[in-house]
């Protein structure tokens, strides 16, 4: 048996692991898309370190778009087989790939308007979408959704058990039970591991032990605040931006996980009296689209949500909400000067409305953008985070006058602590852990952690590294 890791490989994004059977049979775990920006992202995501067409059967964690968004492209590129995941994740899915189609094709045309604008001798680095909606029908045809903690024989010696990761809705860890020559082996993967305590979802339940197991590490190297002095600094932070500046509260947030959490804080806080009493624009046609997804899948829901559901039969909507998707609506938010909280897509700012929202905003002292989870380095996010005095945004540079605040308590990834509790249960048990879905530094950090708990083996792998277990 064999592993290569094609994606997430000392980097965040880009999801993709390969496990090829010694019968040849070979299980793609996720097929995520690379995120960030420049040449070396868009050849990242065009290439592959496989033949699609020779791919058995894929099997999906969740519906985050740097694990499923290249699924349309590698159906498009020649692959056939089943897509293994559950329920939720199925559905939501449909949406996020609509909307990330969308978002391939208003970035290509982009590009090449400029290259034609600028460069007309060019012409060769025109690019072409990774794929158009079209292409996420037949993609969505191969989905088969499983319920969580059951076993599935997807292969005549393998099987196939998803267990709630507690990251987003439908999230789940991997773990494959495969028989070669009479010997059984188990491999887990633990796709994005969330966190205990955490409004909406259940908390993470560890996976079974396992011989082999690819395991996350993008916050390896810190600790979250707690969720009494997160809500107590959210709170903090809205009446410091709202009635004391009178200015616009901006919060880029992923439309899957981070904005129904948001939003569920905030009703929460106007069902208890405590909102200041200013609009809440929720300013993403996907967040709506999700949000009406959310609410079909109850059997994701933990106790405090279902219970709080007894006496607010909405914990989505309150009387200050709105949820924009009209586009000219939208724009209005940039040129009005009232006091509100715009929550828009996407977190790390590299596209989606909240990019106009930075661009026109970015100058004004009185504004506030709230980043609350992680930017990768290259993204608008990720240049305030690194506190940077301008911002090049649609080819102006942008003095960075508006505050900007940072709460990454609010992410849907554990800690270095809450990753390890998750894995604890293999101290002992497990051959070999592969690190990825992180910076090669934390990946480093994480890795003396884990050692000094005495996890054993620990490898952090490079892109299109192979392993045989």
């Amino acid at each position: 048996m064999k592993i290569k890791f094609c994606g997430a490989a000392q980097f965040v994004t880009g999801s993709s692991h390969l496990i090829e059977l010694e019968d040849g049979f070979k299980i793609l775990l996720d097929c995520g898309l690379f995120q960030g920006k420049g040449s070396q992202i868009w050849d990242w995501n065009n290439q592959w370190y496989f033949k699609p067409s020779e791919i058995d059967c894929m099997i999906l964690s969740h519906a985050h778009i740097d694990h499923c968004g290249r699924i349309p492209k590698l159906v498009k590129d020649g692959y056939f087989g089943p897509i293994h995941a559950t329920h939720a994740t199925r559905s939501l899915c449909a949406v996020m790939l609509l909307d990330s189609a969308k978002i391939q094709e208003m970035d290509v045309m982009w590009h090449n308007e400029k290259i034609l604008k600028k460069r007309k001798k060019e012409r060769q680095n025109l690019r072409e979408p990774l794929y158009v909606g079209e292409d996420v029908g037949p993609a969505m045809m191969r989905f088969e959704g499983h319920p969580y903690d059951i076993w599935e024989q997807i292969h005549p010696n393998v099987q196939v058990m998803f267990r709630d990761a507690g990251h987003i809705l439908g999230s789940a860890s991997v773990t494959l039970k495969i028989n070669e020559n009479g010997k059984e082996t188990i491999v887990g993967f633990t796709g994005d591991i969330g966190r205990p305590d955490r409004p909406i979802l259940r908390d993470p339940i560890p996976m079974p032990e396992v011989d082999y197991l690819i395991c996350e590490s993008t916050y390896g190297d810190r600790v979250h605040e707690s969720t009494p002095e997160q809500s107590a600094q959210f709170l903090e932070v809205i009446r410091h931006a709202c009635i004391e500046k009178k200015g616009k509260l901006i919060i880029p947030a992923f439309s899957l996980g981070r904005t129904q959490e948001i939003v569920y804080m905030l009703d929460k806080m106007e069902h208890e009296g405590i909102l200041p009493s200013i609009k809440v624009y929720v300013d993403s046609p996907l967040a709506v689209n999700v949000t009406h997804i959310f609410s079909l899948h109850p059997e994701c829901f933990d106790k405090d949500i279902n219970d709080y559901i007894q006496s607010n039969n909405n914990p989505f909507g309150f009387n200050n909400l709105v949820y924009v998707k009209d586009l000219e609506e939208s724009k209005a938010l940039n040129v009005s000067h009232e006091p509100c909280i715009i929550i828009s897509a996407s977190g790390m700012m590299n596209a989606g409305r909240v990019k106009h929202h930075l661009f026109n905003n970015i100058e004004n002292p009185k504004h506030t953008f709230l980043i609350v989870g992680y930017c990768s380095p290259d993204t608008p996010g990720g240049v305030l985070r690194s506190g940077a005095e301008t911002i090049r945004l649609f080819d102006e540079d942008k003095m960075v006058r508006a505050e900007v605040k940072i709460m990454d308590s609010f992410s849907a990834h554990g800690d270095k602590n809450e990753m390890y509790d998750f894995i604890a249960n293999q101290k002992g048990k497990v051959k070999r852990i592969f690190l990825v879905h992180g910076e090669e530094e934390t990946q480093v950090n994480f890795k003396h952690f884990l050692m000094e708990k005495g996890m054993g083996q620990i490898e952090i792998p490079t892109a299109g590294q192979e392993f045989v277990l």
